[in-house]
């Protein structure tokens, strides 16, 4: 079990939020696993990490789970409803309503102590509460470490992939539990 406790942000944690982002777009792996960079998030006003915490904390379309740690916040996994006729994150059209899991990000000093799992179940539990038939998410195709993570936790490749700006990625899909 984890040691961080899993809740979805709050509207006055824009802050908070904008710090992880920067964290996570840091990572040595960011390059294959965000379509951002440090510099891009970086460049950003408050404005848009307000916008952004308020549509995380309050929308009906989007929600963003952190781990905290103590006071660290250590984890983010973020979901997006995609609207049949809309476009994912990739520009790809979506063919029926889909829950997005997107953003997803842990700490290296605390993977492989339940995060994930953790921030997976809470995303999971709200897709599901809006109606969604499980989780969809894209991973790059060189980056074993979160496939095999996804698979543990019940995801398998739909055998959809598209190349992108970051190289070749791939679909993965849990059904609701």
């Amino acid at each position: 079990m984890t040691d961080a406790a899993v809740r979805r942000v709050r509207l006055h944690e824009w802050r908070e939020v904008r710090d992880l982002r920067i964290r996570a777009v840091s990572d040595p792996v960011a390059s294959i696993a965000f379509l951002t960079t440090r510099e891009q998030e970086l460049a950003r006003d408050d404005v848009h990490w307000q916008s952004r915490t308020a549509d995380a904390a309050l929308g009906q379309n989007a929600a963003q789970f952190v781990a905290i740690a103590g006071e660290r916040w250590v984890g983010s996994a973020t979901v997006l409803i995609r609207d049949a006729g809309a476009a994912d994150a990739l520009g790809r059209g979506v063919a029926a309503p889909r829950a997005e899991l997107v953003g997803v990000f842990v700490d290296a000093g605390h993977r492989g102590r339940g995060v994930l799992d953790e921030l997976v179940a809470a995303a999971s539990a709200w897709a599901e509460a809006v109606g969604a038939d499980g989780l969809t998410l894209d991973v790059h195709i060189d980056n074993a470490r979160a496939q095999a993570a996804y698979r543990r936790l019940g995801f398998i490749a739909t055998g959809l992939a598209l190349d992108t700006e970051v190289g070749r990625e791939i679909q993965m899909h849990r059904p609701s539990q």
